[in-house]
């Protein structure tokens, strides 16, 4: 996949890069950010979300990008 994530990339952004990628879910999941589903997600940061969870962004930006690598 070409697609790189960044942190200013919103969670519903991330999610389309791959939809039948399950792992991409599972990231946000293991880092303890389980509504992937509700309606803020669609606007709201990758770095807003690690910073309203307690995450480091560059940590989840890491990991994401290492999945859809």
């Amino acid at each position: 996949m070409a697609n790189k994530v960044t942190a200013d990339m919103t969670i519903y952004d991330v999610l389309c890069l791959d939809p039948e990628n399950e792992k991409i879910a599972q990231v946000f999941f293991d880092m303890g950010m389980h509504c992937l589903g509700c309606p803020i997600s669609r606007g709201e940061t990758v770095a807003e979300a690690a910073e309203a969870h307690g995450n480091d962004v560059n940590e989840l930006v890491n990991k994401l990008n290492a999945v859809i690598a």
